[in-house]
């Protein structure tokens, strides 16, 4: 007989204050007693919680697990299905009904030919703060700006509607609004993205909202596509470039020697990207009775997929909680796995490159203008974790001029 599983309270939790890119110590406890622990959901509903890297990885590829929303065994009253378009939280065939057509736009290939635009904008925006001066605040300058740009215009939403919306996606991803906010933000948010895709049916532009409304989708479609391509192609990475900075400046060795070798600036991406981990959670549903490391998955029990956890994952990573830009490892969950693994993932790595690299180069003497402890971070219940604000100053006589 399997001895009796550990449990792990109700999340969300804090982070240890000395090293706040850690998880949480219940997770991390919970990872010391093995891959899966018993997980009570915030609505009350009984599930698991996986935090081994092998684990998370399989019951992502694996088709007896759901991702849909309506499934979701998580609170006391049934959810609706997902509205048309948000294919996150759907199973095939719809899924690949959404994603299919958007494929061909996120290739490698496709992302390189951007870089010369992502160079552009993030070189306007490093000249807008040298020309500032220190300090300043480093997620409005640089981290939120530079991926807004970008998948906007990939998008096709008009320059002038950027700063409303921005504020729109922040309000509902950023975890720290009343319900009657939230409601209010993501309401605003599909009204405006009707008008869009309104306007790119009528007036077709060099975008990739355009070319959808050529296809068989419908507005309603088009407008869920919408919310999910810009609301992770501006918030995931946003963070990911704000909470990386804080990272490199909080292990000044690591950041010295990605300044002096140009040619780890990749692995950094990819080390940052496992010891972050963001996009913390994600949640599937048992289609069937399922065994998972000698534990029965009921029918209809939602388990919990810990990505911050799984990432720091001793099995898998040595060293694991140690930030080493210098790593070699053959993979990460930073980006999920399976048929809903991150779309834009090139998109932020190229980001993510170029803003990083230019910054550091740019600004040698990058430092916090406070003290560590001050620097606010997103609370535990934001779908993604990040900063809130990172005040930084470098010594102006050696910044490098444009």
């Amino acid at each position: 007989m399997s001895p009796s599983p550990h449990t792990v309270g109700t999340l969300p939790a804090h982070r240890p204050a000395a090293c706040p890119f850690d998880p949480p110590a219940e997770l991390r406890e919970a990872r010391r007693h093995g891959p899966i622990s018993r997980y009570t959901h915030p609505g009350g509903k009984p599930g698991w919680m996986i935090t081994g890297y092998d684990l998370a990885r399989s019951v992502l590829a694996d088709p007896r697990f759901s991702s849909r929303k309506d499934l979701l065994n998580v609170v006391d009253f049934s959810l609706p299905p997902a509205p048309p378009g948000e294919f996150l939280l759907m199973d095939e065939p719809q899924h690949s009904r959404y994603r299919k057509p958007l494929v061909g736009r996120f290739t490698v290939r496709r992302m390189r030919m951007l870089t010369e635009r992502v160079e552009q904008v993030t070189a306007e925006h490093l000249d807008a703060m040298a020309e500032t001066g220190g300090p300043v605040d480093l997620v409005t300058a640089f981290a939120k700006p530079i991926p807004t740009i970008v998948i906007c215009e990939i998008l096709g939403v008009p320059y002038e509607d950027r700063p409303s919306f921005q504020e729109q996606i922040d309000a509902f991803m950023g975890g720290e609004v009343s319900d009657e906010e939230l409601i209010a933000a993501y309401t605003a948010t599909q009204e405006y993205l009707a008008r869009l895709v309104a306007a790119k049916r009528a007036n077709p532009t060099d975008d990739v909202l355009s070319e959808l409304t050529a296809g068989d989708l419908t507005d309603e479609e088009l407008k869920g596509i919408s919310l999910i391509l810009l609301a992770a192609g501006f918030d995931t990475t946003a963070n990911m470039l704000s909470l990386g900075t804080y990272a490199l400046l909080r292990h000044p060795e690591q950041l010295a020697a990605l300044r002096e070798d140009p040619t780890l600036t990749d692995g950094a991406v990819e080390e940052l990207l496992r010891y972050l981990s963001v996009a913390k959670t994600f949640h599937r549903t048992a289609l069937e009775d399922v065994e998972l490391a000698g534990r029965t998955i009921e029918t209809g029990t939602t388990v919990v997929l810990s990505f911050h956890t799984a990432n720091r994952d001793p099995e898998r990573f040595a060293d694991p909680d140690a930030l080493d830009i210098r790593r070699t490892y053959d993979g990460h969950l930073a980006f999920s796995h399976g048929i809903h693994q991150c779309l834009g993932q090139q998109l932020a790595r190229l980001e993510m490159r170029v803003a990083l690299r230019a910054l550091i180069d740019r600004f040698p003497t990058l430092r916090l203008a406070v003290p560590a402890e001050e620097v606010a971070l997103r609370p535990e219940t934001a779908d993604i974790f990040g900063v809130k604000s990172l005040p930084v100053t470098w010594d102006e006589d050696q910044a490098v001029p444009a």
